[in-house]
């Protein structure tokens, strides 16, 4: 049976990361293509004592929903034992491939796996790329990654941001980046519920943002590369909002991170 610390690492996976799938189809015309006119359903999911868990895309003319949970009729699947082995293998520490329902499917599976295996490479990246339009898609699915995983921790009730968000009135708490709106995210806490979405939250002034002036300062900080205090203070990264609200959304943000990273 799965542990405490396993079934978090799985939400971030399932709700999360996963998801991202259809963010990374959306901008890559090249991957796009290759489900042009397709309509089928895919999953992802891992056996459990408890029921087997899962993420699945339905994919209608190309055009790609996701569903939280498992469906009964994929076209394909890929069925891994456990919760901890598909930890495991979207956290790059395990090769071993999952059980292939739907394998003979050939047109559908390898565009499938190219896709997994191209969310995988970008998603693991530990330099800043040339390509500004790299550097603006990987951006675009760390801010949304952050926020969804912060929410879906304090769903599964993650102790410490759990109770960060039973204490919290209705806020809103934002990554952004100057002049490129389409990049950001937010997440929406009040009274112990939280819901994380894309783009700008516009219905009001959210109440705290982390803003970078470039895609360039934006990856600095998110793969590890700049320092925090030393961007703040080139203005190469500006806490919208009080400053210990900033370091306790970096704290949030180093839990997720250390979940997606199998740590």
């Amino acid at each position: 049976m799965a542990t405490r610390e396993e079934i978090y690492a799985n939400k971030i996976f399932l709700n999360a990361v996963l998801p991202l799938v259809k963010t990374i189809i959306e901008s890559k015309e090249n991957l796009a293509n290759k489900f042009k006119n397709k309509n089928a359903i895919v999953g992802i999911s891992a056996k459990d004592p408890k029921g087997k868990v899962g993420t699945h895309y339905i994919i209608e003319d190309g055009n790609f929903t996701v569903i939280k949970g498992c469906h009964e009729k994929c076209d394909i699947e890929l069925e891994f034992s456990s919760i901890k082995s598909l930890n495991d293998f979207f956290a790059g520490k395990s090769k071993k491939l999952p059980k292939i329902k739907g394998w003979y499917k050939l047109s559908l599976l390898i565009p499938t796996l190219k896709t997994l295996i191209y969310m995988g490479k970008i998603l693991s990246v530990t330099s800043i790329p040339d390509n500004e339009e790299d550097k603006d898609l990987i951006v675009k699915l760390y801010f949304s990654l952050l926020s969804t995983g912060i929410s879906q921790l304090n769903k599964a009730g993650h102790k410490e941001i759990s109770h960060w968000a039973s204490k919290s009135p209705d806020r809103v708490f934002q990554w952004a980046v100057t002049n490129k709106p389409e990049l950001s995210s937010y997440i929406r806490i009040k009274a112990g519920k939280s819901k994380a979405s894309r783009g700008e939250y516009k219905r009001s002034k959210p109440f705290f943002t982390m803003r970078f002036d470039s895609s360039d300062s934006a990856l600095g900080i998110l793969l590890d590369i700049d320092d925090m205090i030393e961007s703040t203070v080139t203005k190469k990264l500006i806490m919208e909002g009080a400053p210990e609200f900033g370091a306790q959304l970096g704290e949030y943000m180093l839990i997720v991170g250390s979940y997606a990273k199998g740590d």
